[in-house]
């Protein structure tokens, strides 16, 4: 790099008052994945207790910030994004103002080349004839599991805790395809089984077999793994648009290996009739446990992090 003709020392600046100093905009542009949602939530509620509230009942205001950044991952970031809280940690430089936007967005997506590699040796966990999740194939159960999972938050805003009924089946989009004794439930079992489609689409994002740890997420996965096959079949060219440059495997859109090999790794397998695949095992244990019971994690799954929040 060049040296600079008009350094004239750091307290040149100061010494010669405003008349050097500069307004910037600047503009930052970030993608970012969160990997932890704990340690994520817990430093933005370490930010919000230092915020300094005004007006009326301060208190108040300040429990109100907590709950929504603990429970939101957008809120969480905004209070640790805020451009104040940037400023402030720059020596030399003062805040004229600013704004902050998040959203969700489809540019930033998770690269399933290189999460599903189909170029593993045999130590790596690949070998030849050994079926695999593709990356074509995650890629379109992550669409399924997100646009799944779109879908029944939306049920959720337009319908809340309303029952579905046959008349107006029509008018839900993911919750009236569930079994019906759930067409009743309240809002939170509604909202916490939209989230199990989240859970299973972050599997994918972090490179993971969607394998699911409890009975919801065995519906959740069914009914996407219905509609990427329907998918398919009525759009092919849609679909081979959105695989753009991923590779090509034999095992690709294998549906009936994905049942095979993504169902039945956890679960318990005692119970039940022990000549019934998994899938009838399920249905076994769907019907005899009560809907609140459904999202219990399998004793030999890991349990998902309790406190990761809901989109929305």
């Amino acid at each position: 790099m060049g040296e600079r003709s008009d350094h004239q020392g750091p307290g040149a600046a100061a010494d010669s008052g405003d008349s050097g100093a500069q307004e910037i905009e600047a503009t930052v542009v970030l993608g970012i994945r969160i990997t932890d949602w704990d340690a994520l939530r817990a430093a933005a509620r370490a930010a919000v207790a230092e915020l300094d509230f005004a007006g009326v009942d301060p208190a108040g205001q300040r429990e109100a910030l907590l709950r929504e950044v603990s429970e939101d991952p957008n809120a969480a970031l905004g209070a640790l994004l805020h451009p104040d809280r940037l400023v402030a940690a720059i020596p030399g430089v003062e805040a004229l103002g600013g704004t902050l936007e998040i959203a969700l967005t489809d540019d930033f997506a998770p690269d399933f080349a290189e999460l599903f590699p189909l170029d593993l040796d045999e130590e790596e966990g690949g070998g030849t004839g050994d079926w695999t999740l593709t990356p074509r194939t995650a890629c379109l159960l992550h669409t399924q599991l997100i646009t799944l999972a779109d879908a029944a938050y939306d049920d959720l805003d337009e319908h809340e805790g309303d029952p579905v009924t046959d008349e107006e089946e029509a008018d839900w989009a993911v919750l009236a395809r569930l079994p019906r004794r759930t067409w009743n439930l309240h809002r939170g079992w509604r909202r916490s089984m939209a989230r199990t489609f989240d859970d299973l689409a972050d599997d994918l994002a972090l490179g993971e077999w969607p394998l699911p740890r409890c009975l919801a997420e065995e519906l959740a996965l069914r009914l996407a793994l219905v509609d990427a096959r329907e998918l398919l079949g009525a759009q092919p060219q849609a679909v081979a648009d959105m695989m753009g440059e991923l590779p090509v495997d034999l095992y690709d859109y294998d549906w009936d290996g994905c049942a095979d090999e993504l169902f039945g790794v956890y679960g318990p397998e005692e119970q039940g009739d022990p000549d019934l695949d998994a899938a009838d095992r399920t249905d076994q244990l769907l019907a005899a446990t009560h809907p609140e019971g459904w999202f219990l994690t399998y004793e030999d799954a890991e349990e998902r992090e309790a406190g990761r929040g809901y989109r929305r």
